[in-house]
């Protein structure tokens, strides 16, 4: 009998994810680093942000610093890679694009995620088992990207069952919770850790193994109202997609962001005012393009810098300053303009610098914008088509073609990737070349 029925308008839904995600991208186009020990690192080539199964064998967890696994690395041969975000970025949108043609209705939830509605869908094929399998060969066939699929009556018990497919091999990739017996879904959660639940974070699971929780499983049969008591309505929320009771709902579209942040450690020791103007307008630039992405507007914009607290030798500085707008704009012109203003005010010379970064604040609709009795800056018909027309040529020929600030041609302070890999799938100078014989 399966353990969640079988009622008409029950909510079925996936979980495809990509497997470490980074490093399979890498491997797509670089086959040497099959079956070797790969790690991708974050900016500036700091930490572990993606490793293979291979370095996990070796014990180096998540977000390990680079300069302490040097040693590990020569006696085992690791590769280390920086991180290639354009890469990534198209890959996922390529999974992405072979997902939708298995259900219209889709939520992707990270770069390597994504939850699918399967309602209605169960007539197409055999099973959900022989679709997860379909969609499994058919990522690997286009894209080469190896992926797991979880499918549950809810998405919590999707993720945890796309866990399950990833940590036993006997399920071949594909597990399908909703139509497991009762006695083997039982099995299944008394042997996972109640910390491998979504949304379970490291603080609560804490408390709850000091109550006796520690397996999944205990935490489905444990009492909603004392959930509720004790951890709040979220984690009762969460005992009922246990349960198989759909409590979170697909969100086929992203919500608009109240605050758009755009900040990165520097490459180098940062010094002069010029390179902090380059790096805080390139920020500026990024922020504006994601902020027209959700065709939104900002009312104000806060600029940040900083030196790097942990070299106690240096004098230490911080500062920041939010500069109101004349009017909410999107327009990257005035962005930029204000953000240089805040960066003089809080600008001191005499100090190493780390980091710098923007925060646009205030964002709203642009089509509900509140119209100015005063001349408006960058706002109107001529302001949205300039942005519009810039937007569309460093689309197509690439970030940066088109900006508003001359900047070096050599940036210092640039994140340091010392071991990027091409990009393969976004510069034309970087494309593979076959060659017949």
């Amino acid at each position: 009998m399966p353990a969640f029925g079988a009622a008409a308008n029950q909510q079925i839904f996936a979980l495809v994810d990509v497997n470490n995600f980074y490093v399979s991208c890498e491997r797509v186009f670089n086959p040497t680093l099959e079956n070797r020990p790969v790690v991708v690192l974050s900016n500036n080539d700091g930490c572990a942000v993606a490793r293979s199964n291979e370095v996990k064998a070796l014990g180096i967890k998540m977000g390990a610093p680079w300069f302490q696994m040097k040693e590990l690395a020569r006696q085992h041969g690791i590769v280390a890679l920086s991180s290639n975000y354009a890469l990534y970025a198209d890959m996922s949108s390529r999974a992405v694009s072979i997902l939708r043609e298995y259900s219209p209705n889709l939520e992707v939830y990270s770069i390597d995620e994504s939850f699918l509605s399967l309602n209605g869908l169960d007539s197409l094929w055999p099973s959900f088992t022989s679709m997860g399998q379909s969609m499994r060969q058919r990522m690997l066939q286009w894209t080469g990207l190896p992926v797991c699929v979880g499918v549950g009556p809810s998405k919590t018990l999707a993720k945890l069952a796309n866990h399950i497919a990833k940590k036993n091999p006997r399920f071949n990739g594909v597990c399908d919770l909703a139509a497991m017996p009762q006695a083997a879904i039982d099995a299944l959660l008394a042997g996972i850790e109640v910390g491998e639940v979504w949304g379970v974070g490291r603080r609560i699971e804490a408390h709850l193994q000091a109550a006796g929780i520690r397996t999944v499983k205990a935490l489905r049969d444990a009492p909603l109202a004392w959930l509720r008591s004790r951890f709040g309505v979220v984690m009762e929320r969460t005992g009922n997609e246990l349960r198989g009771i759909s409590c979170l709902a697909l969100e086929e579209v992203a919500p608009a962001k109240k605050q758009i942040i755009a900040s990165r450690s520097f490459g180098q020791p940062v010094h002069a005012l010029p390179e902090l103007s380059e790096a805080v307008v390139s920020h500026v630039s990024r922020a504006a393009e994601k902020l027209r992405g959700q065709d939104g507007i900002c009312n104000a914009i806060h600029v940040f810098i900083h030196t790097n607290p942990f070299r106690e030798q240096d004098p230490q500085y911080s500062n920041s300053i939010v500069i109101p707008l004349p009017n909410a704009s999107a327009d990257t012109r005035l962005l930029v303009r204000a953000a240089l203003f805040g960066l003089k005010k809080i600008y001191k010379p005499g100090y190493v610098y780390k980091k710098a970064g923007v925060m646009l604040m205030g964002i709203g609709e642009a089509q509900v914008a509140q119209g100015s009795l005063l001349l408006e800056h960058g706002a109107g018909q001529r302001s949205e088509g300039l942005m519009k027309a810039m937007d569309a040529l460093n689309r197509r020929y690439g970030r940066h073609t088109v900006s508003v600030f001359a900047s070096s041609a050599v940036k210092s302070w640039a994140m340091r990737r010392e071991n990027m890999s091409p990009c393969y799938t976004t510069r034309w100078s970087d494309v593979p070349v076959a060659h017949a014989c």
